[in-house]
């Protein structure tokens, strides 16, 4: 007689959830492994070399042939670059409680063509604590993320929270808001977009937007209803952030900010707090978007020195390394020729 007996769905997915776990224990513990695998082996390698045979002829062919032994032995990810890149792990991590054994050796492999110390902590910190794929890291560090974040405020502040991993990140909204954002992944080269365009790719691709934005920020709506006795009022994209614990409102613009585009933001905040804000909701901050900076306007507009109120440039191509350092110098030197408080200490 056919056993006609359906697996209950919940104890099929329960079993599911089981095992998956169970495989991400064992990757997981994998990973560690080899990280710290790699990183003794960079070690010994090193402390082999500093005996005495540093000449670089002899290292190269001393690499060689342990690569070749090594993979005749243990098969393939031995060879010769990656014993290199083993040796600089070690080089940039001679202190093995500082590794991040939550990161891949995939992240360390990006994280170590970073040369500054301050920079590649504060990169290690953000993809453990925001859980960035080593390609998101990748993408990270090629848009100078940290470069970006100390254009718009203090580095000490930067660097200190690389370091402090139990520090949070200050409360202000500005350091959390970067200039230049890349919008590079919205495919909009072709010049010939209009701002709704502009709007859908940034919600067609908004996982990628999410990461560009910043940290703790999570999806509302677009186009957000205001509604007002002289009429309604449309917002282009709210979001929130549940580290400062308030909405931020961005309004598209694709031209060179104005001071009607700064009186626009500053109204929808004003309505947003009248009208939106929860009593344990802080200050509702608002965001432009523009195609192109206007230090005028911001110089001599509430943007000055609203707590509340923010304008940013956005590109749509990915600029040279060149291109985004010269960028990046430029706003720094507008930055402290406004505010001389914020040069570095």
């Amino acid at each position: 007689m056919a056993d006609n007996a359906v697996v209950p769905e919940q104890l099929y997915t329960d079993i599911a959830e089981v095992i998956q776990q169970a495989r991400r224990q064992v990757r997981q513990a994998v990973n560690r492994q080899m990280v710290q695998a790699y990183w003794h082996i960079g070690r010994l390698i090193v402390e082999q070399e500093q005996q005495g045979q540093e000449r670089a002829e002899y290292g190269k062919r001393q690499l060689e042939q342990l690569s070749q032994r090594l993979a005749d032995e243990f098969g393939r990810g031995f060879d010769v670059t990656n014993l290199r890149n083993m040796r600089r792990f070690y080089q940039q991590y001679p202190n093995q409680d500082s590794l991040r054994l939550e990161l891949s050796w995939t992240h360390y492999r990006v994280l170590m063509r970073v040369e500054k110390q301050a920079a590649r902590d504060w990169y290690a910190k953000e993809a453990h604590e925001q859980g960035w794929s080593a390609r998101a890291l990748e993408r990270q560090i090629g848009v100078l993320y940290y470069e970006r974040l100390l254009a718009s405020k203090e580095k000490t502040v930067v660097e200190q929270e690389a370091r402090d991993n139990t520090a949070p990140l200050t409360e202000s909204p500005k350091a959390y808001l970067r200039d230049p954002y890349i919008l590079d992944f919205l495919n909009l080269q072709d010049k010939s977009y209009q701002e709704s365009d502009l709007e859908q790719a940034i919600i067609t691709n908004l996982q990628q937007f999410l990461l560009e934005l910043g940290k703790g920020f999570a999806f509302v709506e677009r186009q957000q209803r205001i509604r007002t006795d002289d009429g309604d009022y449309y917002i282009d994209l709210v979001f929130y952030n549940y580290h400062l614990k308030c909405f931020l409102l961005i309004d598209l613009k694709m031209h060179k900010l104005t001071h009607q585009d700064v009186g626009q933001m500053d109204m929808y905040v004003r309505m947003y707090e009248e009208q939106k804000r929860r009593s344990d909701d802080n200050p509702t901050i608002g965001l432009i978007l523009c195609s192109e900076r206007n230090n005028t306007v911001a110089k001599y507009s509430v943007l000055n020195d609203s707590k509340q109120l923010f304008a940013s440039k956005y590109m749509t191509e990915l600029p040279s390394e060149e291109e985004l350092t010269r960028e990046l110098e430029r706003e720094r030197a507008e930055l402290l020729r406004l505010n001389p408080a914020a040069k570095d200490t």
